[in-house]
């Protein structure tokens, strides 16, 4: 399908001038950015409201049906940008054709589609910033937004200030004009020198092709801030989303309106492993939720035989009796009660010994039969 001038009809599309251009509409939708869209347009795998297209030269409305290799957009999301430290080693890519691994291959599972603003070689480290709005991601990597990106650089050799302060007036190398660049010594390690350089354009090899031009051989770059965003203590691999009122703080209006941003917009929660198998969603049920791991009792057990029930009993095979448990403890028998005779009193004892027997202490005048401690004392000899 061929679009036509601004302002005439397309065909299954709206008025052109009018609504937002296609492209636009999948960058924006997470799919993947501008550039990468009008491809997608150009091989055919873009239908409007079930009309291929062939051109980017089209706009849509609220009401066209946009689908890209058969499947429909889904409905826009709210505007979301994270921070991850790029380790060595990942290609900033979807896909590589030499089979290296890459930055979305080691994301979050829970991380919802995102695109990267900007690349990063494979050997440089640090920032990179990461959204799911195509239009941001876009206004962010323009020079003319005017973010400093700065980066620590380690590089072999010698150089002195004054040949780094002459980079602020930009430099042509083998034919390619690069802006002014802020570049500072931090420190000298050994044979390398460590360089802070800041630049807002961020051509490719930018950094190592300005440091080869004055005699340095970097060996490692790590890049530290995008922006307003820092890297900080973010760890190798890490994300970390940025709150939405700090983002929308940061970009000001004029960035927000010319990326299209929508702060408004609900998040869309991540589908669960096996969500799109066909299986029905388990609400309300613990298999849906969760179960809880069984708490092991760490109460102890009650205590048996308290009181004047004698100490606890443990229970052992009485080799007397198969089958039959008998304690290994046994209740001690009561001793036989002796009588007066056999138990005398001592002198100066002021109680006699409590004997088990049927007779009991006299009672005394007022006492109603309450036993006393003086009774013994008290009577008559």
């Amino acid at each position: 399908m061929s679009g036509g001038a601004t302002g005439e009809k397309q065909d299954g599309g709206g008025l052109a001038g009018k609504g937002e251009r296609i492209a636009k509409v999948i960058a924006r939708a997470g799919i993947c950015s501008r550039r990468d869209a009008e491809r997608l347009i150009a091989e055919g795998r873009v239908a409007l409201n079930g009309r291929k297209l062939d051109s980017p030269a089209v706009t849509v409305g609220p009401k066209d049906l946009v689908e890209v290799d058969g499947t429909p957009l889904t409905s826009r999301e709210r505007t979301r940008l994270w921070l991850f430290h790029k380790p060595k080693g990942l290609v900033t890519t979807n896909r590589d054709p030499e089979g290296r691994p890459t930055v979305f291959s080691v994301l979050p599972p829970d991380l919802p589609r995102v695109l990267s603003v900007g690349r990063l070689d494979i050997n440089t480290e640090g920032l990179l910033l990461l959204t799911n709005d195509g239009g941001l991601a876009r206004v962010l990597e323009l020079p003319s937004t005017g973010w400093l990106r700065r980066y620590r650089v380690r590089a072999h050799g010698r150089i002195d200030q004054p040949a780094l302060d002459a980079l602020r007036n930009g430099v042509t190398i083998d034919g390619m004009i690069y802006g002014a660049i802020e570049a500072e010594v931090e420190r000298v390690q050994g044979t390398n020198v460590w360089v802070l350089v800041g630049l807002r354009e961020g051509k490719n090899r930018e950094v190592k092709r300005v440091m080869e031009h004055l005699g340095l051989s970097v060996n490692r770059l790590i890049r530290v801030s995008y922006g307003p965003f820092q890297l900080g203590d973010l760890a190798e691999r890490e994300v970390r989303e940025v709150r939405g009122r700090v983002l929308r703080d940061q970009l000001g209006e004029k960035l927000a309106l010319a990326a299209g941003a929508d702060f408004e917009a609900p998040i869309r929660q991540p589908e669960p492993p096996g969500a799109d198998l066909g299986q029905p969603k388990q609400r309300g049920s613990r298999a849906a939720k969760g179960t809880r791991a069984p708490v092991e009792d760490t109460r102890e057990a009650p205590r048996q035989g308290r009181g004047r029930r004698g100490p606890p009993r443990v229970e052992t095979a009485d080799p007397h009796s198969p089958g039959r448990a008998k304690p290994e403890n046994p209740r001690p028998r009561a001793a036989k009660p002796r009588s007066a005779a056999e138990e005398p009193r001592t002198a100066g004892s002021p109680h006699r010994r409590r004997t088990e027997g049927p007779a009991r202490p006299p009672e005394t005048p007022g006492g109603k039969g309450r036993r006393t401690r003086n009774a013994d004392r008290r009577r008559p000899s």
